[in-house]
Order: C-alpha cells, then structure tokens, then sequence
C-alpha cells in the first residue's frame, strides 16, 4: 500500500514550501494538489492555481511524485494542458502525474459561462468531455507511432490542428493518468487509459446519511465494477492501480495513527494500491492533529 499526500494550494507558496519538502522527507509515495478555480469547501478562501504550486513543488524537492488530484475539462481545454503537462514533466525531471476526471457541477463548471445561459455544464456533458479529453490527452502526449508529435484531431467537444508538442514528456511513453470515473463511460475510459482509478469515500449521498459500513460497502462495489469494465475492455484488472482519496466520509481516518492503521489496512483487504491523505490543516475541512501525518509516514512505518 502506498501513501501520498493532497495538500491543498490554499496559501502563498513562499508559506507552503515547507509543507511540500516536509512531505518529501517523510518518505510519501506522491504529493497532490487540486485544479480549481475556486473549490467549494473553501469559497471564500484564498486559492491559488495548481499547475504553478506544482511547478514551484518540483524546484525544491527531488523525489517525490507530484501531481494533480484532479484537474477537469471544466475549464481546462487538452491541448494547452497537455503543453504544460510536459512543461512539468521536465522539469520535475520525469516526477508528473496527471490525475484526471469529469469534474464537478460546482462554480468550475459554469465559471467561463458553460452551459446552456451560463448554468453550467451537465453531469452528461461533463462526462462526454471527460471521454474525448481524455482521449485527445492521449494522442498528444504520446505521438504517434513512427515518433511524430504533431496532433490533429476533430472531435465533438475538441479541435488540435496541427498541434506540435516537441521533444513529448520525459516519462515515456508519456505520464502516467490517474483517472477519476464511476460510471459505465468513466470507468471504460479508466479501463482504457489510466495507470490507476482514483475515487473519493464520501459516495454520493449527503453526509448525514453516510455510516462506516455504508462507506465500505459502496467502494467495494465500484470495485466490482472497475474489475468488470476492465474485463470488457480485455485488460487485466490487476494490472490498474486503485487510489482512495481520503478526507470525505465518516472514516476517522487521521483521527489517529490507529485509526490511520485501520482504514488502510481495510483498503488493502479490498484491493487499493494506493490511499491519499489531506496534509493536515488547522481548522475546518480536513482539520486534523499535525502529528498523525509524522506518524503514519512511511519513513516511521
């Protein structure tokens, strides 16, 4: 099981840069940031943007993966991402991960006057994008197979017209995608692309009414999906990473390194490879005591 960290791009990074090498000593697998606008746990916070909090990530440390946990079609358009994604990729010498989904219907989606009177995009048009993004990401970021990296492509949501991604990622044949999916088209792209699946425990009821064994028992179900959509698309369902995003449901997982201990050890009895934790903040979403996060490091394990 391996365990990396989100922490979030709410404060100047000149503050930040501590957080992100204190990270890397600790021994974590990865260091992720979310790719918003705004994000609507925090609206009213100060937020800054994270392919830049990335970038800055990659000049101080040298050993960590470093990524996005996810960025989305919402307002980010495959051909200027897939750039920057290289840009990355070189600069943190080969360490870039894309984490990818459709996004949410929250202030992303409507910001740039999506949708129909600028109401946003909706869960059927976000996923279609996430489908063709994905896909145009694809073909950009790896070229084609006589080694040419120049792109056309038309497609419904998506135009690259002779787009020229010079010298490709460091990482070949490009970075790897962690894609978030959960429904049938999600989880064919996922099948299709991804390196692992990432999804959330908080499911898709409100808070209120989520319990442990509730928790546990929708993960392991999509579970059973992931493996079938897999099996569809004839890869091996073993050979797809499976990451869990903490932070979301009723799990205690950083109440304590027990209770760190506990939720992992379960995740690992299902399947995931991977669990991410929120770096601990001092009050509200994902507040939580600073020294569970020295404790469950890999470097004290």
């Amino acid at each position: 099981m391996r365990i990396s960290v989100c922490i979030l791009p709410d404060r100047p990074f000149r503050e930040a840069a501590a957080t992100w090498r204190h990270v890397e000593e600790l021994g974590f697998h990865a260091a992720y940031s979310y790719d918003h606008i705004t994000w609507a746990g925090l609206p009213d916070s100060a937020w800054y943007g994270a392919l830049p909090t990335l970038t800055a990530a990659a000049g101080i440390t040298s050993r960590i993966r470093l990524g996005t946990l996810v960025t989305s079609p919402n307002f980010r358009h495959p051909v200027p991402l897939a750039h920057d994604v290289i840009t990355l990729d070189a600069i943190s010498e080969g360490r870039f991960v894309l984490g990818f989904g459709a996004g949410s219907p929250d202030n992303d989606s409507y910001v740039l006057g999506q949708g129909e009177r600028g109401k946003g995009w909706s869960a059927r048009e976000r996923g279609s994008r996430f489908r063709e993004s994905v896909e145009l990401l694809d073909r950009l970021l790896t070229g084609t197979p006589d080694g040419r990296r120049r792109t056309t492509f038309h497609g419904r949501h998506y135009e690259a017209v002779d787009a020229r991604l010079e010298p490709g990622c460091v990482q070949r044949p490009r970075v790897p995608f962690v894609l978030a999916g959960n429904g049938p088209l999600g989880m064919a792209t996922v099948a299709r692309y991804g390196a692992s699946w990432v999804v959330t425990d908080q499911g898709d009821v409100p808070r209120h009414e989520r319990t442990a064994a509730w928790t546990w028992s929708v993960l392991a179900r999509r579970l059973e999906q992931l493996d079938a959509a897999c099996e569809r698309a004839g890869r091996d369902p073993k050979s797809l990473g499976r990451t869990l995003l903490t932070g979301f449901s009723l799990l205690p997982t950083m109440e304590s390194a027990e209770a760190f201990a506990d939720v992992a050890g379960r995740c690992a009895e299902l399947g995931f490879t991977d669990i991410v934790v929120h770096y601990p903040r001092e009050s509200g979403f994902f507040a939580a005591p600073r020294h569970v996060i020295e404790e469950i490091a890999p470097v004290n394990r």
